[in-house]
């Protein structure tokens, strides 16, 4: 049974452990469906699917994170068979001597979760690690909102022997009223954009420009394949915002005001999907604890 949090203005869905079941992205507080309840008018919905093929991509949806993208916990030191700790999912099986690669499906072992429904507005979810070559941790993470704002609230524990040196972010798998994208959307930074991406032809459908401070992403038209680019860090907390995605043609839109230190920022999407990705720096020794928190904030533009 999947889990809901509601007040007078959002709806927010959120899928019961295992429900996701990928060796992805994190099984606890896998959130997925955002509703704007415009009171005596249509409500607005966020959350869309990673990809509108099914079987194709790496079953995310809505706003689902993941530990370890591009530094996945004790790989390395795993040898073909043996396991090593994805945080939020379990302890997963190297199959072979290949590099890891987050698009792959692993074997999983998954970790206990202990979930409980405060009130109507509050979820917490506490997972534990069980020991594998020297790592272990509790993940808590409690998702809570207020008025138009979701707050998803982290707190990872060092119960092991060894540094914990990885990166989280949210995959955010936007599609605003499912209206694909296109010129009607508009991203904004607070910051004037300097990106880049290994792929050029990912570029070709985004138009980039810089107005009173901020910078602009839109789009030529719908794009017909992935387009993709990243931007470096910066502190999150000098900006009262971290990005703004807007459907201009109803002024629905959602802006993160999370204001940790940014590691760096993606952006990911295709032709009814936008993702801008806050990357964030885990860094936990043993016996320590790391907390943090994202904020997001649904509305309409008057």
């Amino acid at each position: 049974m999947a889990y809901q949090l509601k007040n007078e203005q959002l709806l927010i869905d959120i899928a019961e452990i295992g429900e996701y079941g990928g060796s992805r992205f994190d099984w606890s507080g896998f959130i997925t469906g955002v509703t704007l309840i415009n009171e005596g008018r249509d409500s607005h919905t966020y959350c869309v699917p990673e990809s509108l093929t099914a079987g194709d991509g790496t079953g995310g949806e809505g706003l689902c994170n993941e530990f370890g993208l591009r530094k996945a916990i004790g790989y390395d030191d795993a040898k073909m068979g043996e396991q090593f700790p994805k945080l939020g999912i379990g302890l997963l099986t190297r199959p072979d001597d290949e590099e890891y690669a987050f698009d792959r499906s692993y074997p999983i072992r998954p970790f206990q979760v202990h979930v409980e429904q405060e009130n109507a507005c509050k979820l917490v979810f506490r997972g534990t690690q069980e020991p594998c070559g020297g790592f272990s941790a509790h993940l808590t993470k409690c998702i809570a909102i207020h008025n138009n704002r979701l707050t998803v609230e982290y707190e990872l524990l060092n119960t092991g022997t060894k540094e914990i040196y990885t990166e989280e972010y949210c995959h955010n798998f936007i599609g605003i009223d499912e209206q694909p994208v296109g010129p009607d959307y508009v991203l904004k930074f607070p910051y004037v954009l300097n990106p880049w991406s290994d792929d050029k032809e990912t570029l070709d459908d985004l138009v980039f420009r810089s107005e009173a401070g901020l910078g602009i992403v839109g789009w030529r038209k719908k794009p017909d394949k992935p387009f993709y680019f990243r931007q470096e860090g910066f502190e999150g907390a000098k900006y009262p915002w971290l990005w703004e995605l807007i459907h201009q043609p109803s002024g629905v839109a959602v802006r993160e005001l999370s204001t940790f230190s940014v590691s760096d920022v993606a952006v990911w999407g295709q032709g009814h999907v936008i993702s801008p990705e806050i990357f964030i720096e885990v860094k936990v020794a043993p016996g320590e604890r790391k907390s943090w928190s994202r904020v997001y904030e649904f509305f309409i533009e008057s």
